[in-house]
This record gives structure tokens, sequence and C-alpha cells, in this order.
């Protein structure tokens, strides 16, 4: 069998195990990102304020060369599908926002030089919420948003 085929196999059965895990409740997803070397305290932020300075940051700027792709409606705020897309040159991450959750950070994505910056996952929401899409490009932070009404809950009351 290949090597790079070996490897890139147990690679994807580890994160497998581990996205089972999250979507269990065995484990949170903060504290994933926490023993993978993210600071703590952008996974409990509860403003932009606290999450950009946890970052490292400055405040960021509304830019129109980012979209956040989410549905108007989400009927149900368990399994609500979120992206972004960033058109702004030199983007090295993309973190999606859910500012009436517990935690405000839900996904943080680094992207790779050379790569579309394009992505997808599915989030929880308690609640309508504005999304945001905080895009870091050649080092300054962006951000554009969009409000989500959730119709029936997920996030457990």
């Amino acid at each position: 069998m290949n090597q790079n085929r070996r490897t890139m196999l147990k690679a994807s059965s580890g994160m497998t195990v581990l996205g089972l895990a999250v979507a269990a409740g065995l484990i949170k997803p903060n504290e994933v990102f926490a023993a993978a070397g993210y600071p703590e305290k952008a996974f409990n932020a509860k403003s932009m304020d606290e999450l950009i300075k946890a970052l490292g940051g400055n405040m960021p700027t509304e830019s129109k060369d980012i979209t956040v792709v989410a549905p108007d409606i989400a009927e149900n705020g368990a399994v609500v599908p979120v992206g972004a897309d960033s058109k702004l040159a030199k983007t090295t991450e993309i973190s999606l926002l859910v500012s009436n959750n517990p935690s405000m950070m839900s996904a943080q994505f680094m992207i790779p030089a050379g790569t579309d910056a394009k992505v997808n996952t599915r989030v929880k929401m308690g609640k309508s919420s504005d999304v945001y899409a905080l895009v870091k490009a050649d080092g300054k932070y962006y951000f554009a948003k969009k409000e989500v009404k959730v119709t029936l809950g997920g996030c457990g009351g």
C-alpha cells in the first residue's frame, strides 16, 4: 500500500472518531480546539470585542468581498448549514461565529496558500442570530454577517 495513502487513512479515521465524539456530545468542540493549541478565550468569547482580543487582532472591517452562506430561516437549529466564501487576497483563516450562541465561535478554518477560501459546515443555533464570517487576510480581520431565523432551537434549551 502506498505510504501517503496509509497516512491519509490513519488521519481521516482519527478525525472521523473525533467528529463522532463531538456529535455525540462526549466532548465539547472547544475542548478539541483548546487541545490543538487554539486560545481558549476565543472559544469562550461572548462578543466580537472579546473574540478579536483573544485572537490578538484589531477590530474587523466589514467587507463586500466576503459572503456568508446560510439559510434565511433554519427549521431545525440543531443542524444549520453555514459557510463562507472570501474573495480577499491572502486569506489565511475563516471563522464562523454565531452571536447568540453560548460560545460565539463555532468553527475556525485555516486556509492554505493557493486554495479557494471557501468553507462549509453545520452548526447548532439555540435561537435566531446573526451569523458572522470572520476572515483574516493579509494579517487583518474582515467580516460579513447574515441574520438567520431559527424556528426550532438546537442547543437544548
